[in-house]
């Protein structure tokens, strides 16, 4: 039998206290954390330190290198080969008891030795290079004159002089020459093909026969010669590249100008000085002139340089004659010019500034460049061109050409000139350009004279 009484309800047990060291979850968990941490300062550490040897040891380095600079900058590629076998050979002679590569390592540091005096000794000298003339057309004659003056207090000792010329070098034997005499030394150039040719720095060379030692003594500066593109006498005013003295009419209308376009109604904040006042009392409405807008002729010139656009060397330098005589006309002219290429921006101050800057044009080995983004960048800076000239080389398709119209508005005429050495001589009509085909630079005159932009 049941009692009324109810019986207490069971309560959960309680948790079991930690023990006294035992570490808790989260400090558990930093616990790695902070090991990682460590780890990584020490690393971070280490790498600083690291460092901080190596720049160390790359600066006694250069202190010694410097240092040594005036011995070991003497020893020629094949002294240093023969330091290397003597000392290979020594090295080895005594494991191996060969004493034949004794015997050889000991006669190759004989002759490093042996060369060492040949390298001292001073020389007292003012040297001069000239170039007569500074500029010349390529296949015509120039002349170099190396003078060598004495400026010591006694007499030099024969020496050798070596003179870089181009791709070249001359070399000569300068004899013993008194207290404040002179010795001169003639050569020539080589100006076959337009290039800059850099003659000099004339140095002194002081070392043996064997050629284990060189010590160069550098005298001047070097020296340029211009060999300038052949290029072809075009008439003034060259065939329709500039036929304007005040100016070309545009599309552009303009309020303010010297070519009477139309008549417009007023609108307020036009100027009264533009009102046409009789047409005004006769319709009872005040009108006003419009004019075409004029401008001042400019001429963009472009040359792409890609190899890929030329069938030879000999249609590239032909482009390259085509550039220059139409640029040097347009000069003369005194019409604005701005002339450029893949990679160059040519002087048009003078017809020598542009002649000299298309001694550098060089083509462009790498991935064809297309016309229109080379036309793009060399008007980037420039306002908009009167007349675009391209000259591209026959194997550019005509396509590219075309797409240069692109990069101007519809004032821009566009002329190319394509050359092809050995073609007939055409000019042609493709869209809104006109295309002269150039295969001889002689027919290059005749060709200018019957373009009609």
């Amino acid at each position: 039998m049941t009692t009324g009484i109810d019986a207490p309800a069971s309560t959960p047990p309680e948790p079991a206290a930690p023990a006294p060291n035992a570490p808790s979850r989260a400090a558990r968990a930093a616990a790695p954390s902070q090991s990682r941490i460590a780890l990584r300062s020490a690393g971070r550490s280490l790498a600083a330190s690291a460092r901080s040897l190596a720049d160390g040891l790359r600066r006694a380095g250069r202190a010694v290198g410097a240092i040594a600079a005036p011995v070991t900058g003497v020893i020629s590629p094949v002294g240093w080969l023969v330091l290397a076998a003597s000392l290979v050979a020594l090295a080895l002679a005594w494991p191996l008891g060969w004493i034949e590569l004794a015997f050889v390592g000991a006669t190759l540091l004989a002759a490093l030795l042996v060369a060492v005096p040949f390298v001292f000794g001073r020389m007292a000298y003012r040297v001069e290079i000239e170039l007569q003339p500074r500029r010349v057309v390529a296949g015509e004659r120039a002349l170099g004159r190396l003078v060598v003056h004495n400026v010591g207090d006694g007499a030099s000792v024969p020496s050798q002089l070596e003179l870089p010329v181009g791709n070249g070098l001359a070399e000569f034997v300068i004899p013993t020459i008194p207290a404040g005499g002179e010795h001169e030394e003639l050569f020539a150039v080589p100006t076959q093909r337009r290039a800059v040719i850099v003659a000099g720095p004339a140095a002194s060379v002081r070392g043996d026969q064997l050629g284990l030692l060189r010590r160069e003594v550098r005298w001047t500066d070097p020296v340029e010669l211009f060999v300038h593109p052949v290029t072809a006498r075009l008439k003034p005013s060259a065939a329709g590249l500039v036929r304007d003295l005040e100016g070309e009419i545009t599309k552009t209308i303009t309020d303010n100008d010297i070519s009477f376009h139309a008549l417009r109604a007023y609108e307020p904040g036009d100027a009264l000085r533009n009102v046409h006042w009789r047409t005004s009392a006769r319709t009872g409405q005040l009108m006003v002139r419009q004019y075409e807008e004029t401008r001042r002729s400019r001429l963009l010139l472009v040359q792409p340089t890609s190899a890929e656009h030329y069938a030879s060397e000999e249609e590239f330098e032909l482009a390259v004659s085509v550039l220059a005589s139409l640029g040097v006309q347009v000069i003369r002219d005194a019409t604005r010019l701005a002339v450029a290429t893949d990679r160059l921006r040519l002087g048009t101050a003078t017809p020598t500034a542009l002649l000299d800057d298309t001694c550098r044009i060089a083509p462009l080995e790498d991935a064809a460049v297309p016309v229109r983004d080379v036309v793009r960048e060399a008007g980037r800076r420039i306002p908009a061109p009167s007349v675009l000239i391209v000259v591209g080389g026959s194997r550019a398709p005509l396509a590219e050409f075309r797409a240069a119209e692109t990069v101007f508005g519809s004032d821009t005429q566009v002329i190319v000139f394509r050359t092809e050495v050995g073609a007939a001589s055409r000019i042609t009509r493709v869209g809104e350009s006109t295309i002269v085909t150039v295969g001889s630079l002689d027919e290059l005159s005749r060709l200018v004279r019957r373009v009609r932009p």
